[in-house]
């Protein structure tokens, strides 16, 4: 394959994944923007506190999923379907089992969770409502991201593409439905969302309807062995997206102590447009994800080069793009999520979001290089880099300008870990680089690599 053919199947995945995990990124957004409307700072002040659990349990739905499609892809052209059956399986087990999970602490514990999370009596009793009803549901999203991963290791990432944005146009609808004409309120936001991973697991049931999926459900024994090679390859999903809630958490303490609710509603919006600015990068890295794999397996060291390049010059151009947008159109973009035009609430978060977005093209490089590790079956140094943009340094710089009483240096928190994180892995990649590549290219035919014009 030479290199136009390349680029031609990685825009071809890439674009339908960035637009399928827009589509996944929208469920919050919808969310925002309707409860914006509806119940003004308030509201958006209870659902800035829920979020961390659906990063949570977003997180475990993507470490199952790109875990288990990492490994499906792999062993899809050397072994029997048999073997890669049973991959879905057990990581279908392993998602049920943690909704399980999820759902019994939403029917026990959600009281005591949302006074975890920081709800005082002024957002108490919509934060618990919205909480209650996503906790409910979560086996719905933690099986929705394990379909949608593997679908896009089966070579279809636009089918996948159709059930994350049919179930977002949903959102939409079933939003304006319970909120304003119901006037169901923050449990009416939760129910429309919650709702929108069934739709899309119904869409894209059509892959298994006609036919065409390569995976399926088996009766198996599940295996730990099996797991816990699926939960490797997709720790650094997982801690990624736990991280982004424990930055949530650590931000609406040190925010509320220094703006209050309104402070910790502007933060919604900055977070919530984070999240879909975010998922750009989410998308990319998914998308090159299975290419990487396929390469890899195949030991198609000089793909894997020009993939990974053209990964991260992509990934640099639409960081550009983005925050260009972001910082001409900043009153357009607070207006959208401050429905009862909010003054102070778009003073502190028109002063964030330029200092904030700043991380962009950080993440982009961090994103990248990290499902490239997973993709050469080397998942610690990218459970590494997680870990310290998430928690070991977002933590301290937080507090470090707390104790400072700096709200600009709290806007400057997450750029910096970004940018620490991703002169680290460079530095790693260029230290073990050629260690992969001998890896990836021991048993594959020099002639072969040669096809990939450096």
């Amino acid at each position: 394959m030479n290199t136009r053919e390349l680029r031609s199947v990685f825009i071809r995945y890439t674009f339908f994944n960035i637009l399928s995990s827009l589509g996944v990124s929208f469920y919050i957004l919808i969310d925002t923007f309707f409860i914006s409307l509806g119940m003004g700072a308030t509201g958006l002040a209870a659902l800035n506190l829920c979020l961390p659990v659906f990063n949570f349990i977003n997180g475990f739905g993507l470490m199952l999923g790109m875990g288990g499609g990492s490994k499906f892809s792999m062993l899809y052209c050397r072994t029997e379907r048999e073997e890669t059956d049973k991959i879905f399986t057990n990581a279908f087990c392993a998602a049920v089992g943690i909704g399980a999970v999820f759902l019994l602490a939403g029917v026990f514990f959600s009281e005591e969770l949302t006074i975890l999370l920081g709800a005082d009596s002024t957002v108490f009793a919509e934060a618990h409502s919205y909480l209650k009803t996503v906790l409910l549901f979560s086996p719905a999203f933690i099986l929705n991201n394990l379909l949608i991963c593997f679908m896009r290791n089966d070579a279809a990432p636009r089918l996948a593409m159709a059930g994350v944005l049919g179930s977002s146009f949903a959102n939409i609808i079933l939003d304006s439905l319970f909120i304003f004409v119901l006037e169901w309120g923050m449990q009416g936001a939760a129910l429309a969302t919650c709702l929108s991973p069934l739709i899309s697991m119904a869409i894209m049931g059509i892959h298994f309807v006609t036919g065409w999926n390569a995976f399926r459900l088996r009766i198996v024994r599940p295996s730990l062995k099996i797991i816990r090679n699926i939960v490797s390859l997709g720790m650094h999903t997982f801690v990624t997206e736990c991280s982004g809630g424990i930055v949530i958490i650590v931000f609406n303490f040190v925010i509320y102590r220094l703006c209050g609710n309104t402070g910790i509603a502007a933060y919604g919006v900055i977070a919530n447009l984070a999240i879909v600015f975010t998922a750009i990068f989410t998308g990319l890295s998914s998308g090159v994800q299975p290419l990487f794999c396929k390469y890899h397996g195949s030991c198609e060291s000089g793909a894997m080069k020009y993939l990974l390049r053209l990964a991260t010059h992509t990934s640099l151009i639409l960081a550009l793009i983005a925050y260009v947008i972001v910082c001409k159109y900043t009153p357009e973009l607070v207006a959208v999520f401050n429905g009862k035009n909010d003054m102070e609430l778009a003073e502190i978060a028109q002063s964030g979001i330029g200092l904030y977005f700043l991380f962009m093209p950080f993440m982009g490089i961090n994103a990248v290089l990290s499902v490239f590790f997973t993709s050469c079956e080397k998942p610690l140094p990218s459970q590494i880099f997680s870990l310290m943009r998430g928690v070991i340094l977002v933590i301290p710089v937080a507090f470090i300008f707390y104790g400072l009483r700096s709200v600009i240096g709290i806007w400057l928190t997450v750029p910096i870990a970004e940018g620490v994180t991703a002169v680290t892995a460079v530095i790693v990649f260029i230290c073990t680089k050629s260690t992969v590549h001998h890896k990836v290219g021991q048993y594959f035919p020099q002639q072969n690599t040669q096809q990939i014009r450096q």
